[in-house]
């Protein structure tokens, strides 16, 4: 069985070796390691490729490349993966909320494994035991040492063991660590509706990279909205076509009825309060079934380039 913090851990080491080269940075916290990615540090479009394929448990392909018409930068992020629970449900979904005193920060990467407290993976039977654990923090600044040493002590390892790596939305790594989420937001609505995860053997998925926002809260809409609005995700399943027709309406983000607005502007009418928002929004623009038991592909949803736009702060000339 793949072992996913350990490969994540693997990763990181290349990290480590050509720290200058990626401008990134290194620091120890607590015993723990963490890599800047983009708080003191640049980093870049490699770095990000890195902290994302870190987050997949490097179960997945990650790649920024240039793309003629992608509203915003004119880059996309892809993801390919033929583990697609593991890559995406087990390791990068962010579903660990931590904070410690005054600070806090989404965790996503195996290390939620290891903690193995959170009802998706509980309803999958996702688990790893291990002494090496790898986060990825969704951050601002740096955790304090308190917050590393709950990290460690929540997932039974050792803070030396501890491996960490940082990024906000405003920067190049930490956007396209959030936009490539394509598939994960499929797959995790795919679990939410009540299909069977399982029946997805392979995935690919791209969005496109916005411009990177100077404040976090802008930073947050905008890598959203490239997914909910500009996102494509195909899904290679085997299962009855007829659930496939059922189901497939409800997966893309305009099955919600939040969908329409640009993040920032739904976020803000919540009072920034991540809760409130429609669940069902989360999810990619277009959502294209590749059925290998029936030979058939059907395609849901609509991009909204208008949307991205307006989002980005772009139009093309």
């Amino acid at each position: 069985m793949t072992q996913f913090n350990q490969a994540a851990f693997q990763t990181a080491n290349d990290l480590e070796e050509n720290l200058a080269e990626y401008r990134v940075g290194s620091t120890t916290i607590g015993g723990a390691t963490l890599f800047d990615l983009g708080i003191e540090h640049r980093g870049g479009l490699v770095a990000g490729e890195m902290l994302a394929d870190v987050c997949l448990g490097a179960a997945a392909d990650v790649f920024a490349a240039a793309e003629p018409g992608a509203i915003g930068t004119g880059v996309v992020v892809k993801v390919a993966t033929d583990n697609p629970v593991g890559a995406c449900l087990a390791c990068q979904y962010a579903g660990w909320p931590l904070s410690v005193g005054d600070y806090s920060a989404m965790v996503s990467g195996p290390i939620r494994l290891l903690r193995g407290k959170e009802q998706l993976l509980g309803k999958l039977g996702l688990s790893e035991s291990g002494a090496i654990g790898v986060a990825v923090l969704e951050a601002d600044t740096y955790p304090t040492e308190a917050a590393v040493l709950k990290i460690a002590e929540e997932c039974s390892i050792e803070p030396e063991l501890l491996t960490i790596l940082i990024a906000p939305t405003t920067s190049i790594a930490g956007n396209i660590q959030v936009v490539a989420r394509s598939v994960e937001t499929a797959m995790h609505k795919l679990h939410e509706v009540g299909f069977d995860v399982s029946d997805v053997l392979s995935a690919t998925g791209s969005a496109p990279l916005p411009p990177p926002a100077l404040k976090s809260i802008d930073g947050i809409g905008r890598t959203n909205d490239a997914i909910l609005y500009g996102g494509s995700v195909t899904l290679f399943v085997d299962a009855d076509q007829s659930v496939i027709d059922e189901i497939g309406p409800k997966v893309p983000s305009n099955s919600s009825s939040d969908y329409g607005k640009t993040f920032g502007e739904i976020f803000a009418s919540y009072e920034y309060d991540f809760f409130k928002v429609d669940p069902q929004l989360f999810s990619p623009a277009v959502v294209t079934f590749v059925n290998l038991r029936s030979g058939i592909s059907r395609t849901f949803g609509q991009l909204r380039p208008d949307i991205l736009e307006t989002s980005f702060g772009c139009k093309s000339q």
